[in-house]
């Protein structure tokens, strides 16, 4: 029989110790100290109390831990040595039916760690989904760790320890997170679709109104329909708007006015994506409301305002240049200029656009009206290694930074690589490479500023020519605008003094500005009082990646909640991840801020 809360709260030390004995590897003194804090009133506080004793605890206790742990198919697993667990683990992943060659590669990549680290390599093999990684992602995984830093890797093990004992946890209490598992689901079937070219590599593209794109729209129409959504349409410009409507009995009967609980809340993400990116990044955060609306539809239960989600279709700006296409044509800033815009193959986006059946004459009709909403709120993943690092789930945004964009290029003159000197070059890839080092040096010197150089190209470059032409991109941001404006000054006056002094010459485009987003304080609360109810620490911080509630935040409050990635947070990569137990804790907050909206008064 399942374990419950109670029965552990209730328990003696010396008994609740006993139940939870088997959670981390032969070291049942970390549930032992946790439950000085009992009583628990989740599972999610008792395993953030345990990631806390073991992180107060200190080096020597947390590398006995790890050492602790047998080497996945190693000696322990041949002569059936293993704990209950960790057979149990090992079997989910197929390790105990390695092939001679299989077992042979893992045997080698334990003893090469152990050479490196000292300690075993540590891996918690039933995976994000809880179901079992494959022998391919564990090798993979194994290789790719084997060149980590040793402090890095320590770490690493600790936390993947900690999901180690997160699953067998769920399994002591009988546990499943159920709607995580669903928006798991959700998100690898949409991952099915990819832009020509790179489904071939086994890798995940998908730009605006492809093939593709188009494929994901309808996707995602279908999803939204099975969940509950009473309506659905793609609109103008290929955004997937789905709206769980309200109870009838709340609608307002005076005059027309809404009070603040009768306004729909507003709420999603993009789910286009960078070239060879990740599964979770904006795809989250139109799935994690949607199992809110399919839990709602399920139960029968309606709220006093209507939910309207958008998969918005375009945020990324990979195949045109323009940025926030989506969600800027719902606040009345899509640009029409931008319908005449070619992409790598020339075509128009115009053109495209009819090809998918929009009809570019609405576009202007997407504009919401403010006063018609509560706010909007973004669920999405961190995209970076804070939460991953301090072993906490969710984060509650404070913040998105300012961000410019450009697109320029630097013409010097093409010559040969042999027979020019080097002091009559005008060569334009080495100006650019000059730029790269003070945009580095620049941006570190705020502290926290950021300016990337992330495409780079050489038109018609050969290995005999000195570059005659460079194409590359810039991207600043900074928590303030008026910081991102000085950092972005100082970045172009520089290229402009670099181009004078080797005699080449330079064009700037700026293709997007986004002001920092400060999160609405009633709405930043909001989040706050549903983390908190779940048992977890609140956590605070700011965003340093755009997001759709930038543009959104310039007709209406707005406030967004991160979710923990694996891999040290990666995003636009494929390594990106989270886990189910993550995901379900998402949701969980967002059921939560849903019905403290439905119980705010109406006036």
């Amino acid at each position: 029989m399942a374990l419950t809360l109670s029965q552990l709260n209730q328990a003696t030390l010396e008994e609740a110790t006993r139940l939870l004995a088997g959670l981390y590897e032969h070291s049942p003194w970390i549930p032992q100290a946790a439950l000085a804090q009992r009583p628990f009133t989740s599972l999610a506080q008792l395993k953030y109390a345990m990631v806390g004793v073991l992180s107060a605890a200190g080096l020597e206790p947390q590398l006995a831990l790890i050492r602790a742990h047998p080497e996945l198919a190693g000696k322990a697993m041949v002569d059936k040595s293993l704990t209950a667990e960790s057979s149990n683990e090992q079997s989910k992943a197929g390790l105990t039916h390695c092939t001679p060659q299989e077992f042979e590669t893992i045997q080698q990549l334990n003893r090469d760690y152990n050479a490196r680290f000292g300690f075993p390599f540590i891996l918690a093999v039933r995976g994000p989904r809880g179901t079992g990684l494959s022998k391919a992602e564990i090798i993979a995984t194994f290789q790719r760790r084997l060149q980590g830093h040793p402090d890095f890797e320590r770490q690493e093990c600790l936390r993947n320890i900690h999901r180690i004992a997160e699953i067998r946890l769920n399994d002591l209490f009988g546990y499943t997170p159920e709607l995580g598992n669903t928006v798991w689901d959700w998100q690898e079937a949409l991952a099915q679709h990819t832009d020509p070219g790179y489904a071939e590599l086994g890798q995940l593209t998908v730009t605006y109104l492809t093939d593709a794109h188009r494929a994901c729209a309808q996707r995602i129409s279908m999803d939204m329909r099975h969940a509950g959504c009473d309506t659905v349409h793609i609109d103008a410009v290929g955004n997937v708007v789905g709206c769980y409507k309200k109870d009838s009995a709340s609608s307002p009967s005076n005059g027309g006015y809404r009070p603040i609980s009768h306004k729909t809340l507003l709420t999603g993400s993009h789910y286009d994506t960078v070239r060879n990116g990740g599964k979770y990044d904006g795809r989250l955060g139109i799935y994690v409301p949607l199992a809110c609306v399919q839990q709602l539809a399920a139960a029968g239960k309606r709220l006093p305002f209507d939910i309207e989600i958008v998969a918005f279709a375009e945020e990324e700006g990979q195949r045109y240049k323009a940025t926030f296409l989506g969600s800027g044509a719902l606040t009345g800033h899509f640009n029409p200029t931008w319908l005449d815009q070619v992409d790598a193959d020339g075509i128009r986006m115009r053109d495209a656009m009819q090809h998918a059946g929009l009809c570019v004459d609405d576009i202007p009709g997407l504009k919401r009206n403010a006063d018609d909403y509560q706010g909007f709120v973004e669920v999405h993943i961190e995209q970076g290694p804070v939460l991953h690092e301090l072993d906490i789930p969710l984060g509650i945004v404070t913040s998105i930074n300012a961000g410019v964009r450009y697109q320029c290029e630097v013409v010097g003159m093409a010559s040969h690589a042999g027979t020019t000197p080097m002091d009559r070059r005008r060569d334009a890839a080495a100006a650019v490479a000059e730029l790269i080092l003070f945009v580095e040096r620049r941006a570190a010197a705020d502290g926290d500023s950021v300016g990337t150089v992330g495409m780079l190209q050489v038109p018609n470059g050969s290995i005999n020519v000195v570059p005659g032409r460079c194409l590359f991109s810039l991207d600043l941001r900074a928590p303030k605008n008026t910081q991102r404006d000085t950092l972005a000054n100082d970045v172009l006056a520089e290229l402009a003094a670099i181009c004078m002094r080797r005699g080449v010459h330079h064009s700037v485009t700026e293709n997007m500005r986004a002001s920092a987003a400060p999160s609405a304080p009633e709405w930043q609360a909001r989040w706050e009082k549903a983390v908190a109810a779940l048992g977890v620490p609140l956590h605070h911080m700011p965003s340093g990646a755009g997001h759709d509630a930038m543009k959104l935040h310039e007709i209406m409050p707005q406030a967004m909640l991160f979710v923990r990635g694996l891999n040290s947070g990666i995003s636009h990569n494929p390594l990106e991840s989270t886990t189910n137990d993550d995901m379900q804790l998402a949701i969980d907050a967002f059921a939560h801020l849903l019905s403290d909206l439905a119980q705010t008064p109406a006036d």
